[in-house]
């Protein structure tokens, strides 16, 4: 099927060659993914001989969609339709020029232009033979400078399609990096978000590292990169992160349905949980070098509390980089607790597994994956298949625990507060008394403690044993 067809199989373009009169052109990413074979919802529009503002609000009538102007100054308007599947986005040519508006894009494979109501193809730089070789490749060099956020969207393109990026397009990169430190921050944290949620993040992160652009992201690689391989992992400490991404990807693509639609929940800043899994898989080990020892003795690498560490340095990262309170709180949680499942499942129980459901709630499933994940990267020589494929077995069977108590949990009861508590034992305010909230808080976790009577006995005995 060509571009003409599959225009003319889309209800909304059809419905807008059909019924108006101005020349209307699909361009940009709608037409690379038609082309590519994808299903698409967001198509942006360029209407050569009529006002788009004018143009937008006669669609919006039209198609009882919301009308909304993005940018009155360049003239760019969107419709959300009432689905919230669907969008258009309309705008009128730069300087009335089609030319001009198609060379000012970033790259090649989102600057071919489609006339929606006679289906000629107009491909000014090459964007057909770029998406046929499988090639990223630019435009103009300017363009970059212009808005420095492109160098970023070009991995965001690769994380999504897993094309190669041109020599001379990484030469760019390399030369302007600095550059990716000017645009507004939301549109820099959507484009790194939208780019750990492509199916080839790994390739998109080696490369832009290649280009020296991941570093001027995230400084805290410069350190990553130092720690090397050791008995319990076969790759450096970077080379781990990006396969811990990789191997998050596989296990969503494995994965039974039930962890696919939690993974594709949009709970948090505007993209799926799997997108911010990945990211925090990628900087679950940051906390590594800060924590690195090797004993004199064994010659045994050590990094501990590194989960501990590594949760308080990616707090300061991500707030720096301005990610929304819920992003940075899904994140760190997933590092401090990388290790948690497979602690867990050494010594199994439904006690254990319930306190680990009960401590991870929403977010059980998250953290079983990426603690797979993590054990799939790590593959030294001290770990044989059987170690892997004993782990990986024994967080399935706490990812079905989880989805069988799932639908039972409740908020647990605050059965005692700290007042009552040092009334029953006489005790003043001091470290002991959160040391005792804190263990009650465990024994309700994992169904010790049930009742009022539970608790008091609880914490009395709690209280003797530490005199």
């Amino acid at each position: 099927m060509n571009l003409a067809e599959k225009i003319k199989n889309d209800e909304i373009l059809n419905t807008i060659a059909g019924e108006f009169d101005p020349e209307i052109y699909l361009v940009g990413g709608a037409v690379r993914d038609f082309l590519l074979g994808k299903n698409t919802y967001d198509r942006d529009l360029i209407v050569c001989n009529e006002d788009a503002r004018v143009f937008s609000q006669k669609l919006a009538e039209r198609f009882g969609a919301t009308f909304v102007p993005l940018d009155e100054v360049n003239r760019i308007y969107r419709l959300v339709f009432k689905d919230k599947l669907n969008y258009l986005d309309i705008t009128n040519p730069v300087g009335n020029s089609l030319e001009a508006d198609i060379k000012r894009r970033d790259l090649t494979i989102n600057a071919i232009a489609v006339n929606i109501r006679s289906g000629e193809v107009i491909d000014l730089t090459g964007g057909l033979d770029d998406i046929k070789n499988k090639k990223i490749n630019f435009i103009s060099e300017q363009n970059f400078i212009d808005d420095p956020l492109r160098l970023l969207r070009i991995y965001r393109f690769q994380a999504g399609l897993g094309f190669d990026v041109v020599p001379e397009l990484s030469g760019i990169v390399k030369k302007h990096k600095k550059l990716i430190h000017k645009p507004a921050y939301e549109r820099v944290i959507y484009e790194i978000v939208k780019l750990f949620g492509g199916n080839y993040a790994h390739l998109a992160l080696l490369a832009m590292d290649e280009a020296g652009l991941l570093e001027e992201i995230f400084p805290v690689m410069a350190d990553v990169k130092k720690v090397p391989p050791n008995s319990h992992h076969h790759l450096d400490l970077f080379h781990h992160s990006v396969e811990t991404v990789r191997q998050i990807n596989e296990i969503y693509k494995s994965s039974p349905v039930e962890v696919k639609e939690h993974l594709d929940r949009v709970d948090f800043g505007g993209l799926p949980r799997i997108a911010h899994l990945k990211l925090a898989g990628f900087l679950h080990d940051i906390g590594k070098f800060s924590t690195w020892t090797i004993e004199q003795d064994t010659g045994r690498h050590r990094f501990i509390k590194h989960d501990d560490v590594g949760s308080k340095m990616a707090l300061k990262i991500l707030k720096d980089m301005h990610f929304s309170n819920k992003q940075v709180d899904y994140i760190t949680l997933m590092i401090k607790n990388h290790i948690y499942p497979s602690h867990v499942m050494c010594s199994p129980t439904d006690k254990t597994m319930m306190r680990f459901v009960r401590k991870t709630g929403d977010n059980s499933v998250d953290n079983i994956v990426l603690a797979m994940a993590d054990r799939l990267s790590a593959r030294g020589p001290e770990i044989t298949e059987d170690v892997v494929n004993n782990n990986i077995l024994s967080l399935k069977r706490l990812t079905e625990f989880y989805f069988s108590v799932r639908e039972t949990l409740k908020p647990l009861p605050k059965l005692l507060d700290g007042n009552q508590v040092m009334k029953i034992l006489k005790i003043k305010p001091s470290p002991l008394l959160g040391e005792i909230m804190d263990a009650l808080h465990d024994a309700q976790f994992d169904g010790s403690v049930v009742s009022k009577e539970d608790a008091v006995d609880f914490v009395k005995n709690f209280y003797h044993s530490l005199s």
